[in-house]
């Protein structure tokens, strides 16, 4: 595969790897079962889902457990991720990068990413945003650390691996995206903490 940014070379090599091994197991896995139970009341009726950025499956697990009949599709530009991701059994797994085109031969009821876009050049983030609006039939959902205005984040000793933004803000203003519903998760709650981020769940136009 032929990266064109250094962020894309970062998470395919060695930094996904320890990524992959040190966000994992059970205690997240039902996190996001609540995660997402409360960002999916608004969006009723979604039986197909697409994720750009899946890594080794957590979130499609947790979309699997709330509803075993939902079709569930990931895209991962980590080799080791993705045959994790593929070994669950549960979705159909792409092993490509997200900044390129990504044929919409198939599309789904939700697209949404999870801790993805902040880690995207922000030069390439139109053609994932691109991307998301063409997979999606109906609903797009970003799960992600906001900020205002944009701003680069030192992250684990990196430079230029973090980028804060109104991604759901832009994405609106790219497409005539409606905000249907919106919330924020704490790293300190007492049962099911995730990191502080905030989702945002938009509708495309009819």
């Amino acid at each position: 595969m032929t990266f064109k940014t250094d962020q894309e070379a970062f998470w395919a090599g060695g930094f996904g790897d320890e990524y992959a091994s040190r966000n994992q197991g059970e205690t997240l896995i039902t996190s996001n079962v609540v995660l997402f139970g409360n960002m999916l009341r608004s969006a009723p009726g979604v039986r197909s889902v697409v994720e750009l950025g899946c890594n080794i499956g957590l979130n499609l697990q947790a979309l699997n457990r709330i509803d075993p009949e939902i079709a569930l599709c990931g895209y991962e530009i980590n080799g080791n991720a993705v045959q994790k991701a593929r070994d669950l059994g549960i979705a159909e797994i792409h092993h490509q990068t997200i900044i390129e085109a990504i044929p919409a031969a198939t599309t789904y009821d939700l697209a949404f990413t999870k801790g993805v876009l902040i880690h995207i050049h922000p030069d390439e983030l139109p053609r994932v945003y691109d991307n998301l609006f063409a997979l999606s039939r109906r609903y797009i959902l970003v799960c992600e650390y906001y900020n205002p205005s944009p701003v680069t984040v030192n992250y684990r000793g990196n430079a230029d691996r973090l980028f804060k933004r109104d991604f759901a803000g832009e994405l609106m203003d790219r497409f005539g995206l409606s905000l249907v519903d919106y919330g924020f998760t704490y790293r300190r709650d007492n049962y099911f903490p995730q990191d502080d981020c905030n989702w945002f769940l938009l509708e495309k136009p009819l």
